[in-house]
This record gives structure tokens, C-alpha cells and sequence, in this order.
């Protein structure tokens, strides 16, 4: 890996391993768990997609999870297109034809702001493999949740798996860096006030990134102060219950 790709080769993936892999030009990457035998765990929207906003746009921007059509499925995994939350499937479907990237923790700082993209790294240290794996797999037979493109994402259940943290605040954004990262650009643009300081291409276009840079840090699951440690089973054992009132609880008993 280099300073500005994460890019590895299978070989050297292990068992707990947090991956992901580009798609549509790079405008955005789908996520998952490395649980080994050259199978991944991952968080799906549904419908036979991987991510999506619930809108019409998902026909024109968002790729379909298999890589196999439903009438030709892949010999390993079968037919997933009618599958949704958490799924398995062989390390090919994941990929989809992409390129294979291994997601980094416990960067400092100034990797963390060197990498210009979202979603790539984390200053959050991970737990150990087989605390990765467990809640994985607990995850595959329980699910995670509803999916939601900004606060519970494919993103948002590969970092839960190898952390453990929840945001425990009711906000805009979970824990995913692509999310935290489009939020950032977007304020960049519009919401800083330091834009006035210059009118220069130069000088906007320098502010611009520094405020995106802030942005991006502050809302760093390794940074944040509204995030808090969740057993698995305790997350699943309220699943009931609204979301944010199980978290927050939850919070509370830590």
C-alpha cells in the first residue's frame, strides 16, 4: 500500500480484515469483512443493491450488489439478488470486477488528512481478529439494522465490526468516512463563513480544502466524543426498540 492507495493482493488478506473496493469510477466504494476461505461479509441496502438513497437515483448512480445476473448466478454464492442487510458472498461478487483495497486504523493524523478521499482510514484502533470476526458473523445471522446512506451504511458495519463504537448522538451522520466526507465538501462549499476572507480562485480553493480537511477530521469515529463501545448482543438484544433509544441507553450502562 502507498501514501495514497490502500490497493493490497489477495494473498496477503487475513481473517478480519476490513476491505473494500471502488465502484462506478470511484464515486464511492462498498465495504466489508475479510472472514476468510474467500468469503465477505457485508451490509446491502436490499432490492439487489449495495447502497442507495431510497430514490429514483438509485437506477442511475448506485451499482447492483451481484456481479452475476439472477439467471446466470455466481456457482459459489447462488443468487443474491433478492437478499438484503447483512449477506455473505464470495470475495468475486464483493469485488464486482473492482480493484481490492484494505481500509487502515489507527492512522495518525497526518495520514488520516494526507488521504483525500473519505472511507479509506480510520485514527480508531481496531479490536482483535477474533473480536472482528465474532461480531461479523453474529451480525450475518442477526442483521444490523435498517440501512441508511449516511448513518448506517456498508461503511458504518465493516468499522462497528472491527471497533465495536456506535455514535450515540442523534445526528446526521454515522460512522462511515464517505459519508462524514460528502457532508464535509458540501459545508466547505456553502456554510463557511472564512469564504469571505478572499476572493481569489486560489484563496477559495485553499480555505475550501482546509475546511473540508476540519470537517473530515472532527468527524473521525477515532476523534468523536459521541461515540460509545456496544456488545453485539446487547445492539441485537434491543433491536425492537427505535434505534437511537436502544443506543443511547445502552450508553448510559458503559
Amino acid at each position: 500500500m502507498g501514501l495514497l492507495s490502500n490497493k493490497i493482493d489477495r494473498e496477503v488478506l487475513k481473517p478480519g480484515d476490513h476491505i473494500y473496493s471502488w465502484r462506478n469510477a470511484y464515486l464511492y466504494a462498498h465495504h466489508g469483512i475479510y472472514v476468510g476461505d474467500e468469503k465477505v461479509i457485508h451490509f446491502t441496502r436490499g432490492g439487489g443493491q449495495e447502497i442507495g438513497t431510497g430514490t429514483v437515483l438509485d437506477r442511475f448512480v448506485f451499482s447492483s450488489s451481484p456481479s452475476h445476473p439472477s439467471d446466470s448466478p455466481c456457482p459459489k454464492c447462488g443468487d443474491q439478488s433478492r437478499l438484503d442487510g447483512v449477506i455473505s458472498s464470495c470475495i468475486d461478487c464483493f469485488l464486482s470486477g473492482g480493484n481490492l483495497y484494505l481500509f487502515e486504523y489507527d492512522v495518525s493524523s497526518a495520514l488520516f488528512l494526507a488521504k483525500p478521499r473519505g472511507g479509506t482510514c480510520t485514527l480508531a484502533k481496531s479490536d482483535p481478529p477474533e473480536d472482528v470476526l465474532h461480531r461479523a458473523s453474529f451480525l450475518l445471522q442477526n442483521g444490523f439494522g435498517g440501512y441508511h446512506i449516511f448513518k448506517n451504511n456498508c461503511e458504518d458495519f465493516a468499522i462497528y465490526c472491527k471497533t465495536g463504537l456506535l455514535v450515540i448522538t442523534n445526528i446526521s451522520v454515522g460512522r462511515s468516512g464517505q459519508a462524514a466526507s460528502f457532508l464535509a465538501a458540501t459545508s466547505a462549499v456553502v456554510s463557511s463563513p472564512l469564504r469571505f476572507l478572499t476572493t481569489s480562485f486560489s484563496g477559495l480553493g485553499v480555505v475550501g480544502y482546509g475546511m473540508y480537511c476540519a470537517s473530515r477530521l472532527v468527524s473521525d469515529i477515532g476523534v468523536r466524543r459521541d461515540v460509545s463501545k456496544i456488545p453485539v448482543e446487547q445492539l441485537i438484544a434491543g433491536s425492537r426498540r427505535n434505534e437511537s433509544e436502544v443506543v443511547a441507553d445502552l450508553a448510559k450502562e458503559n
